[in-house]
């Protein structure tokens, strides 16, 4: 762990011994150990070592009041995650809200609320200190780390923030939260942490290959997933707000960009213009229309294996993704019929992010992260 206590996210399915167990734990249990060595392909004694370890850590536990009664044989006590005895803190900085989070081991939310984002960056130690006023009502359970998931540019090795949106510049959000928590904290772009909770806080989709995944909201956002890894370029995530779209309705202009198309400033001025209320069908079926042929577009650029989108803009139609998958079948130039997916988290989807980021290193790396606890 660095001086400043920021540790950058792994935003990857763990591919050490102790972190194939650890998930395979979490998908599966309760699970025995013969289990888990056909889960991940381990031997009997890589399985013992490692659930040795895990427990000696405190990840894991033997469950012997959830053995089968009925089973033939000597019993073989199950394993589960140490859901009672640690935690972990979440933060997602949104354009206008900011939502707080204390979650399990396993990702399960123990409590959240959301606040309003301050666009005053001398406002954001207040932000930590309510993180750690929310982690001391858990006293009695141990935080291992904390993640923050946020909009703008991040920088994920220092954990500073840059939000243009929210006029903030250079805020060193990574290491005010470690100093006021007292344990290591992650700092991630949050589409990147959105697709990472699909691989991590899930029963994971297949690994292999490659995924898009798409956040549209006040702000709009895409992420790439390689064999159950984010990409995370060394310089930062890419942008897609700049994007040219076409837009009858929402657009208030002959040319328009898809972040001017996307977010409730854009819905209000539209139906102002038109005289026709915020959530009219002309309004849905123009916003779908643009989603759909914008996805399509770069589906025909990368042609990934799969697409999840995120967001409130692609859950607004009335008849779900179905408008929306309609344009980007019409606008995709590639024959082989692709489906696009909802994220599995809803609106949740930003507290799967918060917390992604902090149960991240964790299970890229067990043993290390905790022992950098």
């Amino acid at each position: 762990m660095s001086s400043t206590g920021v540790v950058p996210a792994a935003l990857q399915v763990g591919s050490v011994p102790a972190a194939a167990v650890l998930q395979a734990v979490r998908v599966n249990a309760p699970v025995t150990r013969d289990h888990l060595s056909a889960a991940t392909s381990l031997s009997p004694a890589t399985i013992n070592r490692q659930v040795t370890i895990l427990a000696r850590l405190g990840l894991v536990v033997e469950r012997p009041d959830l053995v089968d009664p009925g089973g033939i044989g000597r019993p073989k006590n199950p394993l589960t995650l140490d859901r009672d005895k640690l935690c972990v803190a979440g933060m997602h900085i949104g354009a206008r809200r900011t939502l707080l989070a204390i979650a399990d081991l396993g990702g399960r939310t123990l409590y959240s609320h959301a606040v309003r984002t301050p666009h005053d960056e001398s406002a954001v130690g207040d932000l930590c200190r309510q993180l750690r006023e929310l982690a001391a009502r858990f006293g009695g359970r141990r935080l291992l780390w904390a993640g923050v998931a946020s909009g703008g540019l991040v920088d994920a090795a220092t954990g500073i923030v840059d939000h243009p949106v929210l006029g903030w510049r250079r805020v060193p959000v990574g290491s005010m939260l470690s100093s006021e928590l007292g344990v290591p904290v992650s700092v991630c772009e949050h589409v990147q942490a959105m697709a990472a909770a699909e691989l991590l806080l899930t029963y994971p989709r297949e690994f292999d290959g490659t995924g898009l995944f798409f956040y549209a909201r006040e702000t709009v956002g895409m992420a790439m997933t390689i064999d159950g890894k984010v990409h995370m370029p060394v310089r930062g995530a890419g942008t897609i707000g700049h994007l040219p779209v076409h837009a009858s309705v929402l657009a208030d202009g002959p040319t328009a960009t898809l972040q001017q198309v996307i977010g409730s400033g854009p819905t209000r001025r539209a139906a102002q213009r038109w005289g026709i209320a915020e959530d009219s069908a002309l309004i849905a079926d123009d916003r779908a229309d643009v989603l759909g042929a914008t996805v399509a577009m770069l589906r025909d650029v990368l042609n990934p294996d799969s697409i999840v989108v995120s967001g409130d803009a692609f859950a607004a139609h009335s008849d779900g993704l179905a408008p929306v998958q309609a344009a980007f079948d019409k606008a995709s130039t590639i024959s082989r019929p692709l489906e696009i997916a909802p994220s599995r988290f809803g609106i949740r989807v930003q507290e799967s992010a918060a917390v992604v980021v902090a149960l991240s290193v964790i299970y890229a790396d067990p043993v290390g992260a905790t022992a950098a606890d």
